[in-house]
């Protein structure tokens, strides 16, 4: 049976708000359980990832008018209401009439008075935090690293839907990640081993130079899509491998080229990760810090004399990336990347409304012995 999108998109919402699922999981398993034209589609995806997104500012619309904490079912009817109404550009009678049956019968008369006090009553915001629907931790830390404007100004990008790119393969790729691929300077009949290389995107990229790519990771799950991205590709010189970064199964000097994308916190990223900023915490960067640490440190000895280290996460903060310590064997290497990077200590950051983007930062070296 049809059901319409707006109980779809409620339907993902109460499992991602109250159950803790991803939201990209919730639609991917939801979306085809239904026949909804491809506009609906849209919309439960605008709908899902939005009110997501917009959490806390939704709560602040809504909360003006409640004097007592809803039910969570009714929470995310009034999150999903506030949302249409502020961000999505729904008109009031739709975004009020329509959601207002998503609620018990029982709650339908408080839902149609507080969506209706919302539609009508301007908003101003505590903090910048609530407007731009963050948690605080994640906006002091971002302007303590990039500045107040710019700081606001990648919160902000974050918030938009992101776009798709297209390589020249036809594989579908974040831009910024392009640009990292591009930066690995590895040439015909050279051997690179990327360490944390699922999906593929970059192992499969930094193929078409014409060199063998060693690709690994650590769960062979994630290794399958490598092998289904590069079998689509039809490359041949990617070779996927089951491997512990912090403990690869190499000797020393093996490799032209070692490119480490590290596991990071992705606070780069959150434009593509609805709710990943509600669930990323400040005790993870310290953790995540430590792990990528250790992955230099085991991987840098692969490089041959003469060959580069390449460091790239999609992150945007120093713990994750300059405060690292690099083997002094290795030196920075000083050209400007391919892209619009900004410079970033000993390396480069671009961040999400530079040029549309994902926000990452890379770092690159060559072993002078």
């Amino acid at each position: 049976m049809t059901q319409s999108a707006r109980v779809v998109a409620f339907r993902c919402l109460q499992r991602i708000d109250h159950e803790g699922a991803y939201a990209n999981l919730v639609l991917a398993a939801e979306l085809p359980r239904h026949q909804l034209m491809e506009r609906d589609r849209r919309f439960v995806t605008e709908l899902v990832y939005g009110t997501t997104r917009m959490r806390r500012a939704c709560d602040a619309l809504v909360d003006r008018f409640v004097s007592t904490n809803p039910s969570p079912e009714v929470r995310t009817v009034l999150r999903l209401g506030a949302y249409q109404l502020h961000f999505a550009g729904v008109p009031a009678h739709a975004a009020v009439g329509e959601t207002v049956e998503l609620a018990p019968k029982r709650a339908r008369g408080f839902v149609n008075a507080v969506l209706r006090r919302v539609a009508n009553t301007p908003m101003t915001w505590p903090s910048d935090a609530v407007r731009l629907s963050y948690p605080d931790w994640i906006v002091e830390r971002l302007i303590a690293e990039l500045g107040h404007d710019d700081a606001l100004a990648t919160l902000a990008t974050m918030n938009e839907a992101p776009s798709a790119t297209e390589r020249d393969d036809g594989y579908i790729q974040d831009l910024g990640s392009q640009w990292v691929t591009a930066a690995v300077p590895a040439g015909d009949g050279q051997m690179v081993l990327d360490v944390c290389a699922a999906p593929g995107g970059k192992a499969t990229g930094i193929a078409t130079s014409g060199a063998t790519v060693v690709a690994a990771d650590l769960q062979p799950q994630r290794l399958g899509l490598v092998v289904e991205n590069a079998a689509r590709l039809g490359t041949t010189d990617v070779l996927p491998l089951a491997a512990d970064a912090t403990h690869p199964p190499f000797p020393p000097a093996t490799f032209d080229h070692v490119l480490i994308d590290a596991p990071c916190s992705g606070l780069g990223t959150l434009r593509r990760r609805a709710d990943a900023r509600w669930r990323i915490q400040p005790t993870d960067v310290v953790e995540l810090a430590a792990l990528q640490q250790r992955i230099i440190d085991a991987c840098a000895p692969l490089v041959k004399a003469g060959g580069t280290l390449t460091y790239s996460v999609c992150t945007l903060l120093s713990a994750e990336s300059t405060a690292h310590t690099i083997p002094a064997a290795f030196a920075p290497m000083g050209e400007r990347p391919e892209g619009q990077w900004r410079p970033f200590g000993t390396g480069w950051r671009v961040l999400p409304h530079d040029a549309g983007t994902d926000g990452m930062i890379l770092l690159r070296y060559r072993r002078d012995s």
